[in-house]
């Protein structure tokens, strides 16, 4: 009998999905679905669609930007976001804002759950639909399999309407 080898960069599933589902704005934690919401409220409209935050760890937000020249002018307005912040979540949690330059997820919905977004506008192919079906068919757990259609769904109509036909 053959030994099996070591397998290098195993991740736990829940790592895997939580990744995937944060990329498509789809939030199981409740304190970070609401830090999401406060953000927007607390920076603006104008301002909340370049950004984006990443984390929060140790009192001190992570935030994705989508330029320098937004960095800079959030660096200038980071002592009013910071107090807004604390102001709206009702405690004295953000202590820090540390901003970077990233990758900014498309205006999809911010709650996918909430929003008027609906799967049914954008019909998926015979082909698509398979593909989906196919890749969930081994998921036992019917409301993980159920979560991962609407994901894979989403991902992919989210991929055609910004016009990356290679994903597709």
């Amino acid at each position: 009998m053959r030994k099996r080898g070591k397998q290098a960069n195993l991740q736990r599933l829940g790592n895997v999905l939580q990744g995937i589902l944060k990329e498509h704005n789809i939030f199981f934690d409740s304190e970070e679905q609401r830090l999401l919401e406060v953000w927007q409220k607390a920076v603006g409209p104008q301002i909340s669609v370049q950004t984006r935050p990443d984390r929060l760890k140790r009192n001190t937000l992570f935030v994705k930007v989508s330029s320098s020249v937004w960095m800079h002018q959030l660096h200038i307005l980071k002592q009013d976001i910071i107090e807004k912040i604390n102001q709206l979540l009702g405690k004295e949690l953000i202590t820090n804002i540390h901003f970077s330059i990233g990758e900014i997820p498309s205006a999809m919905p911010t709650n996918s759950y909430s929003s008027s977004f609906s799967p049914d506008s954008y019909p998926l192919r015979d082909k698509d639909k398979k593909l989906i079906e196919k890749s969930i068919s081994s998921v036992a757990d019917p409301e993980l399999k159920e979560i991962l259609r609407r994901v894979m769904t989403k991902n992919i109509i989210r991929r055609r309407l910004s016009g990356n036909r290679k994903a597709l």
